[in-house]
């Protein structure tokens, strides 16, 4: 029997996302932009940038929580208007109409406080003709990423990737066709929770999402000579 600890398999997000770069070295020096989910995604998503040497930003999205079980989403919304929602969810909760819709209000909310904030910090990078590697420090119900995929092909990528540390082992079949590529460090066929693969998994601040992108955005315009 294998104990907690040996299902770990990453130390931190930084880790994780050192072992993420390593699959995705095709990538290095390439016309493609790394985007973050925010806010654990962001950790992940600044060590594969730094790893390929191509730019990272960030790709905001809310997921939609289940009222009485806010971490179970029944979908999500991005930056541009994105929706997604999981309608087998939806019938197997119960949920009334009128109370998704109240939940999805409230993030809509959030969500453009989120990009207003986000974008202040560092500017939204342009993906026309470029690959998007979207980065999420894992993935649960796909949701979130899923509308993340969507967010940058609305943004004008001409490919879209989809990269995470960890996920459940049909993960694929609920992103379907958001996004080109997946890859995945792991694939697990016990998966309970994303942080169970983790020895470090502690909230991300804002103020630490601040920093990483200041801290791109500062590497960019050193390397332009700016």
């Amino acid at each position: 029997m294998h104990s907690y600890r040996d299902r770990m398999k990453f130390t931190n997000r930084s880790d994780a996302g050192r072992q993420l770069a390593s699959r995705l070295l095709v990538w290095h020096d390439a016309n493609a932009v790394v985007l973050g989910l925010p806010r654990g995604g962001l950790p992940v998503a600044a060590e594969v940038a730094h790893v390929l040497h191509v730019p990272l930003d960030v790709v905001p999205v809310r997921k939609l929580g289940v009222p009485y079980q806010p971490e179970l989403a029944f979908g999500a919304i991005g930056e541009g208007g994105v929706r997604v929602i999981e309608p087998e969810t939806l019938k197997a909760t119960g949920i009334l109409k009128s109370e998704a819709a109240e939940v999805e209000m409230c993030e809509e909310r959030a969500l453009r406080a989120r990009v207003h904030h986000l974008r202040g910090i560092r500017p939204a990078i342009s993906l026309l003709g470029k690959t998007a590697i979207v980065v999420d420090d894992g993935i649960a119900t796909g949701s979130t990423a899923k509308a993340a995929c969507l967010s940058a092909r609305r943004r004008g990528a001409a490919r879209v990737v989809l990269a995470v540390p960890v996920a459940p082992v049909d993960w694929q079949e609920n992103i379907g066709d958001a996004a080109d590529e997946c890859v995945c460090v792991s694939e697990e066929p016990h998966f309970f929770g994303v942080g169970q693969f983790y020895a470090e998994f502690g909230q991300v601040s804002d103020d630490e999402v601040d920093r990483l992108l200041l801290e791109s955005r500062s590497a960019v315009q050193t390397a332009l000579g700016l």
